[in-house]
């Protein structure tokens, strides 16, 4: 199976593609989608959602997985997260692929043995895991978790432990 996991942000997205299954990976691909501050959110998230569709064009990959929502303590982040979120799921089924979502602390969980993992543990594991020559910038690392998580949720035992759900 080959995926394309994204770690939404309106600024910052990060993403990666992964190939394989539970019990083995290959990174195809990983980085960061940056949209500088002075581009208007609207124009931001376009171009977030361009970018991830250019993405699913060059790689054909098979579903997507996005992170879900988590707690934040101000309404105008939870909307922007959200707004960039709905960019990454659209991206998606515009292609007409199947897009899941993972709960943060269960990917942080399955990647890192602890569901409250700061960045830089997820990205240490995650270089150690996927074998990878240098550790990826905190935003890709987390896509690459979540890519991780969605491969090893593709067993039918383990997706009910990360609470794999189809959005």
């Amino acid at each position: 199976m080959r995926i394309l996991a994204v770690d939404p942000a309106v600024r910052n997205t990060g993403y990666a593609v992964l190939e394989g299954d539970p019990k083995s990976q290959t990174v195809l691909d990983f980085g960061v989608i940056t949209v500088p501050p002075k581009i208007k959110q609207s124009a931001a998230l376009s171009a977030v959602s361009t970018s991830l569709s250019n993405l699913i064009k060059k790689w054909q990959p098979d579903e997507v997985a996005v992170e879900g929502i988590i707690y934040v303590q101000s309404h105008q982040t939870a909307i922007s997260m959200g707004a960039a979120r709905a960019a990454a799921m659209i991206a998606g089924a515009s292609h007409g692929l199947k897009v899941y979502e993972y709960a943060p602390r269960k990917v942080k969980k399955a990647v890192v043995g602890n569901g409250t993992a700061k960045k830089e543990q997820v990205a240490f594991m995650i270089r150690a895991l996927l074998g990878l020559a240098e550790t990826p910038p905190h935003d890709a690392a987390d896509a690459l978790a979540i890519g991780l998580a969605h491969l090893t949720a593709s067993d039918p035992l383990k997706a009910s432990i990360l609470d794999r759900r189809e959005v």
